[in-house]
């Protein structure tokens, strides 16, 4: 699906001011007269906050010539001060392309999440975020061939509605069945719009399953993800190309389940994996030398080194923390660490690391 908004070429006069222009003083005053203004930053006001479900608010929102494009399926980074710190955290866009170039996020709440609590539950309209540029490459090409599943469970329903909604606007060309798993019905998001696309479009097929639930609902599946689930509701599973998006569980199941019965199978998971999924090596303490502030760190080997390196009061890039933005990126110059998706050790000087995603086996050195 192609982009809907680009981000603006400078003009010429943007470009003879530039040298001249100190972006920050800038902002300040600017931000007088209306706070989503800034020279250069990406910056986003709410104009309008929805209940999607019982945990869970729909932010839209007006993003400054700043902002660039996206695709559907797409995350971005988010950022806010909370408390005098700024806080960022990756969401996926859940509506397609529009013709304003307004965006939105769906945020459920977690216990004890910083971000999620203060978009929950404090943030008003009228109040501005910042954005970072769109990432994420589980998107649909600009003319689907064949026939598509999309599995959702819990929060990954949210790119899931992204590309549905392009592809209602185009008015879906290919096949595609969306099954969406949660515990509960108050959980279930989006369903009403879900059950109208799937009454007007013949070639959209929408299940909702439900996994705590004593009784069922017309329409409504019970049970968690398998074979015989999946080959009961998508009677021709092997002729589909899959994507999966939610919990590492949930998504670790969907990959297991693709083998052999699915075309093609693509994810995303919303939740990072732990050193219980890999081969760990005996709990160390290791040091760290961080080369640009010349600070030398203990770190344990049990960690991310984002949580490591955060434990010990210094504060990294970071946004996704699940390995899919790479913001958190560094280079590492010295030292093994183990990369927590893969299983796999590397040693290789020069290499960048995914702070979130990798552990330290070694000594290390790293561009911070």
């Amino acid at each position: 699906m192609s982009l809907s908004r680009t981000a603006v070429e400078p003009s010429a006069l943007r470009r003879l001011l530039t040298p001249l222009i100190n972006p920050a003083v800038f902002d300040f005053w600017v931000s007088k007269i209306n706070p989503a203004w800034s020279w250069e930053r990406s910056l986003a006001r709410v104009v309008a906050r929805k209940q999607e479900a019982a945990d869970t608010v729909t932010l839209v929102l007006a993003p400054n010539a700043n902002c660039g494009g996206f695709q559907a399926g797409q995350h971005i980074n988010v950022t806010a001060e909370i408390n005098g710190r700024r806080t960022t955290r990756s969401y996926s866009l859940s509506d397609a392309p529009r013709a304003d170039g307004r965006l939105s996020i769906t945020v459920k709440l977690t216990e004890g999440g910083v971000m999620s609590t203060h978009l929950c539950q404090h943030l008003q309209v009228g109040d501005v975020l910042e954005l970072g540029e769109a990432f994420g490459d589980m998107t649909l090409p600009a003319q689907p061939q064949g026939s598509w599943l999309l599995l959702a469970a819990g929060s990954g329903i949210t790119p899931m509605m992204s590309l549905i909604r392009a592809q209602r606007d185009a008015g879906f060309t290919a096949p595609i069945t969306l099954i969406y798993w949660v515990k509960t019905r108050a959980e279930l998001c989006f369903v009403d719009e879900l059950r109208g696309l799937a009454q007007q479009f013949a070639h959209f097929q929408f299940q909702p399953v439900l996994t705590h639930e004593a009784t069922l609902q017309a329409g409504e599946a019970q049970g968690f993800i398998s074979l015989s689930q999946l080959q009961h509701i998508v009677p021709d599973l092997r002729a589909r190309d899959v994507y999966a998006c939610g919990p590492a569980g949930f998504v670790e199941a969907a990959r297991d389940l693709s083998t052999g019965h699915m075309r093609s199978f693509k994810s995303e998971g919303f939740t990072p994996p732990t050193l219980a999924k890999v081969e760990a090596a005996a709990t160390a303490t290791v040091r760290v030398h961080l080369a640009r502030s010349g600070k030398d760190l203990e770190v344990p080997t049990t960690l991310s080194l984002l949580d490591a390196l955060e434990a010990q009061g210094f504060k990294p890039r970071s946004g996704c923390r699940m390995g899919v933005c790479h913001t958190c990126s560094c280079t590492r110059t010295a030292g093994t660490t183990l990369d927590m998706q893969s299983g796999q050790q590397s040693g290789e000087p020069g290499i960048d690391v995914r702070l979130c995603m990798c552990t330290a086996r070694t000594d290390l050195t790293l561009d911070l």
